[in-house]
């Protein structure tokens, strides 16, 4: 069975083809062969154009992704008068927003739900972890005949490479398969891939110059392909060539740049802050990503293992081993640290957060007293970015099998964070076969949470 980030998930898939800083040994040369030689696989447009919808709500957008698949009714759709075998060994609790109750184990996060739009009728047809991941970070359903960019790569290009820091960060680096899976490009040139941080996100590696290598060196090789690429324009002229530049400047803004740098530079927060967020693995990412968005970054990618419970759910979701060992309770102080922490930093209103899973779990405990895959229910925790909280979207029946009211699809969910982010689900983009292929091919706004 393989793993992820040191938790198993039942598919065995790996998620560690992924390239990120640390392979990188060269100053400028290296880092920006990786935007350079993604770049020439753009035929269609010159890196750096703006697009987008003036009208957009959130500039950024912050997906926290429970990978394995988070148990809806142990978690926001609890169900307290089900039968035995269904309901959860969890009690609910009230919360900031009234007649809305979630999970004891998440205290913090009751706090601050009149910040959040809780959807709880998401449902799909995909109990797989890769399809149904897929159809949710893409809104399309997979096929083998094309793979669909992700919402992160899609904002990235909406966004274009004007700034310092690249437009869609992963945390961390083998954030759901890396380029190659669910948050890839797809169909996009690599380009629009996330920028991985590595495994790490307390410490990403490799954001300044070896030793021996100055800025001047670093200047005068810039200089010298500057004059190449001239030269090769001469040669063939045409969208590629002209991007070449625009990735180059990207991968030297990112290393030249103290204020890039600084972004992703967690130490220079204060102790309170980290303790704030926690210091596991979810609370870093979440401090990290926060400092990514207020530091200019379009999409961030914040992916935390471990929720694939076929067995023992009751002892794995909280901390019954010892402090710090569940997953309640870091989702649970990670989440409601960063909800917070945007709302006191002015960045809320224009920051979209969106917390889910790939599916819910079974109503049915098994043998096991663990929950299976279930995607027929499941939620989504939607905040800030133009998101009115407070407020239910949806519900499932008696026991959480399925939707009985306003069912929710993955098309529907991307297109409500790409048209929040300003970016028209309708157009077509142009495959490297030629093929014509809009951006969705189905779903609709989430109006009630607007």
């Amino acid at each position: 069975m393989q793993t992820t980030n040191g938790h198993p998930r039942c598919d065995g898939v790996s998620r560690r083809d992924v390239l990120h800083l640390g392979l990188l040994t060269a100053f400028g040369l290296s880092l920006a062969n990786l935007f350079r030689l993604r770049g020439e696989e753009d035929p269609r447009e010159e890196a750096g154009e703006k697009r987008g919808d003036p009208s957009a709500r959130a500039n950024s957008c912050i997906l926290i992704w429970l990978d394995g698949g988070p148990s809806h009714i142990d978690t926001f759709d609890p169900k307290p008068d089900a039968p035995s075998e269904v309901r959860s060994q969890f009690r609910a609790i009230p919360t900031s927003a009234p007649g809305i109750s979630i999970c004891e184990h998440l205290p913090l996060t009751a706090k601050v739900m009149h910040e959040v739009a809780l959807i709880r009728s998401l449902t799909h047809e995909l109990g797989n972890h890769d399809t149904g991941t897929r159809f949710l970070f893409t809104g399309h359903r997979p096929t083998p005949a094309l793979d669909y960019p992700s919402l992160g790569s899609l904002s990235a290009h909406a966004a274009g490479f004007g700034g310092a820091l690249p437009p869609y960060v992963a945390i961390p680096g083998d954030a759901v398969g890396g380029d190659s899976g669910a948050a890839g490009s797809g169909h996009l040139p690599r380009a629009y891939s996330a920028f991985n941080v590595g495994p790490n996100p307390g410490r990403v590696p490799d954001l300044d110059p070896p030793e021996g290598v100055s800025f001047t060196r670093g200047q005068r090789r810039r200089d010298m392909l500057r004059k190449l690429d001239a030269f090769s324009r001469r040669v063939e002229e045409g969208p590629a060539t002209r991007s070449r530049d625009a990735f180059y400047e990207q991968a030297y803004r990112l290393i030249a740049s103290p204020e890039a740098k600084a972004a992703f530079d967690i130490s220079r927060e204060k102790p309170a802050a980290r303790d704030r967020y926690g210091h596991g693995r979810i609370g870093t990412g979440c401090l990290l990503a926060r400092r990514l968005v207020e530091a200019g970054a379009r999409f961030v990618t914040v992916v935390d293992s471990g929720w694939d419970m076929h067995q023992q759910i009751f002892r794995e979701m909280p901390d019954y081993r010892f402090p710090g060992s569940g997953k309640l309770p870091s989702l649970d102080r990670a989440y409601a640290a960063l909800i917070t922490d945007l709302r006191e930093r002015g960045l809320l209103s224009t920051t979209l957060v969106v917390l889910l899973g790939e599916f819910g779990r079974t109503p049915k405990i098994n043998s096991l007293a663990g929950r299976d895959h279930w995607p027929r229910a499941g939620f989504v925790c939607l905040a800030g970015g133009g998101v009115k909280g407070g407020r239910v979207i949806g519900a499932t029946d008696v026991r959480g099998e399925a939707p009985v009211d306003r069912p929710v699809g993955p098309p529907d969910l991307a297109f409500t964070v790409l048209k929040l982010l300003g970016i028209d689900p309708g157009p077509e983009l142009i495959t490297p076969a030629g093929r014509p292929v809009r951006i969705l091919s189905e779903g609709s706004l989430i109006s009630e949470a607007l």
